[in-house]
């Protein structure tokens, strides 16, 4: 008779062996009965670090998190039914950010599917073309070889981190019963020379095609250029741009995601908070770009887009290392696909910028940073720029800053202190939701062992709560921007005149974060000046502890500072 439970854990523990091999050591399990064998099999390695929470969400931001950190796939493991529909949103952040991650969801055996039994879903291509490949791995037997499931993991690992990286999803089926037995490596015949090595059983090799002789030759005549830096994952990718501009005068308009916005505000060419210069209608019509060449993702800026859109440059190339399209005004003259090093060493030299040219962005916007300065400093109070300031000038160089989507990347964007250090800025911004910030802060604290400062608002972080267990044993200083509701809805025009407004789009809450920080853990603060922030802030950083620091702002108020900010400009 066969030994059910014990063919269960021996198929588990090739599919985790398999993992290790291909790299992934990291696990994160959301408890389940069906997922028993793999979850076992994960904490049971001696290479694996194993995580668990008990939010299927959660921990897919949390794989994410290791994923974007490292730039190496994390596994997540969860039970059947719609555990497994919980991690949607983290897939589709990794698919639309290529960030690589390996879905292991356990399943019903096929005759358990379609028949009404309890927790069984189709969760056969449930994540649908977010995914770079998926398989249905078969239910454990004694007749299939165990080699069908490590060549099976290869491949997953390979399509998970070759161009463009992302999230695959393996299916696993297991009958019960689903534990006891004994649990070791099957023998066979094909898996000799593997139980002797500690290598893959499928190697993969890729070449790489040089595209950098498609770069149009007639960019010479380009006198009024640009460089606009988008999302890149590494600072040296960002330097490579930095040392180009250095060379040809170009201005450089950098992202919050781009690695170049904090800590390089000393060079002419780098116009640090671009956004509130392009806010401005003069200057937008006046300095007009006859070429244009963006390295990496999007950017968060609006300003940035509308200003393009007006002017249409004659030559707008868009170099980043994935094939996808990055063009949503379609815009776009030349997409090429390389590496953003290769890039700037083809590029240059780039055709000398006019002199005026630079000049002229370089002092229209030390106007509008001497004028935010002193606007702020007559303000007074703290607020949602003077927070942003704050923490980019005071976040300490061993810190990664991890932002929420909705206002807390866009004012870190436009205010963000030119005086920062020079630190690693991320923000799940592939789909720009809100949900699973927390979750994948800790996620890249884990994999990186690097403290991270969160920059979240109130309700991106009740969208999260649950992830706060996590900070428990992860270093996080979470610095909440509570304005009780959505404050980025008072920036569409006309919408608070709508009937409804603040019901529906406003949403008011009423809640403060004290007692959450209790929960779980965590010192709390609400400082309620801008030198008590700085100060407890700075403590935070330097407790070595997790902590919550929650800042009470209102949204009209805050709505007020941004208009006095932009219509004051010279």
């Amino acid at each position: 008779m066969t030994d059910y439970g014990g063919l269960c854990r021996r198929w588990a523990e090739l599919i985790v062996e398999e993992l290790v091999r291909c790299g992934v050591t990291i696990f994160c399990v959301a408890p389940g009965l069906r997922s028993a064998p793999l979850a076992l099999a994960a904490h049971a390695h001696s290479s694996t670090r194993c995580v668990v929470h008990y939010d299927e969400r959660g921990a897919g931001f949390f794989v994410l998190g290791c994923g974007r950190a490292t730039g190496i796939p994390a596994a997540w493991i969860t039970t059947s039914g719609t555990a497994v529909a919980n991690g949607l949103p983290a897939v589709v952040e990794a698919a639309m950010d290529r960030i690589p991650m390996v879905l292991l969801t356990a399943d019903r055996p096929p005759e358990l599917r379609a028949t009404g039994a309890n927790q069984t879903i189709e969760q056969v291509g449930i994540f649908g073309k977010h995914v770079r490949w998926d398989i249905d791995l078969p239910a454990p037997s004694a007749v299939v070889a165990p080699t069908v499931l490590l060549t099976s993991v290869d491949q997953a690992v390979y399509r998970s981190r070759r161009s463009p990286q992302g999230p695959v999803h393996i299916n696993c089926m297991f009958r019960e019963p689903l534990t006891g037995g004994a649990a070791s490596i099957p023998s066979h015949p094909s898996l000799s020379q593997w139980k002797k090595s500690r290598k893959p059983y499928t190697t993969y090799c890729s070449a790489v095609r040089n595209s950098m002789d498609t770069i149009p030759a007639n960019i010479s005549d380009v006198r009024h250029g640009l460089l606009i830096v988008g999302r890149l994952k590494h600072s040296s990718e960002a330097v490579s741009v930095l040392e180009l501009a250095r060379a040809s005068g170009w201005p450089v308009l950098p992202d919050i995601c781009s690695q170049l916005r904090l800590g390089y505000g000393g060079h002419s060419s780098h116009i640090s908070g671009f956004d509130r210069l392009l806010a401005k209608e003069e200057f937008r019509r006046k300095h007009v770009p006859d070429g244009v060449i963006q390295f990496g993702g999007s950017c968060v800026s609006k300003h940035l887009r509308s200003y393009l859109t007006l002017h249409t440059p004659r030559h707008y190339i868009v170099i980043d290392t994935g094939p996808e399209r990055i063009d949503p005004d379609h815009l776009v003259t030349s997409r090429i696909e390389a590496k953003i090093s290769d890039a700037c060493e083809a590029l240059s030299p780039l055709p000398r910028a006019a002199t005026a040219w630079l000049e002229a962005w370089h002092r229209s916007w030390l106007e509008v940073e001497r004028h935010t300065s002193s606007t702020l400093q007559v303000f007074g109070e703290l607020s949602e720029p003077t927070a942003a300031r704050a923490v980019t000038r005071l976040i300490p160089r061993t810190h990664a800053l991890v932002l929420a989507s909705s206002m807390p990347i866009r004012t870190v964007d436009r205010f963000g202190h030119t005086a920062s250090p020079q630190i690693p800025v991320t923000a799940n911004r592939g789909a720009s939701g809100i949900d699973g910030t927390i979750a994948t802060a800790a996620g890249c604290a884990f994999a990186s062992g690097k403290p991270i400062t969160v920059l979240i608002g109130d309700i991106a972080l009740l969208h999260d709560l649950n992830s706060l267990s996590f900070a428990c044993d992860i270093g996080l200083v979470i610095v909440v921007i509570n304005n009780d509701g959505g404050g980025i809805f008072h920036f569409i025009e006309g919408a608070e005149q709508e009937l409804g407004f603040e019901t529906v789009m406003g949403t008011p809450h009423g809640f403060r974060f004290e007692h959450a920080a209790h929960m779980f853990g965590l010192n709390y603060c609400n400082p309620c000046t801008q030198k008590e922030f700085e100060a407890r802030y700075s403590e935070a950083c330097s407790s070595g502890r997790s902590a919550l620091i929650e800042i009470t702002t209102d949204r009209r108020r805050n709505l007020e500072l941004h208009k006095v900010l932009g219509d004051g400009v010279p």
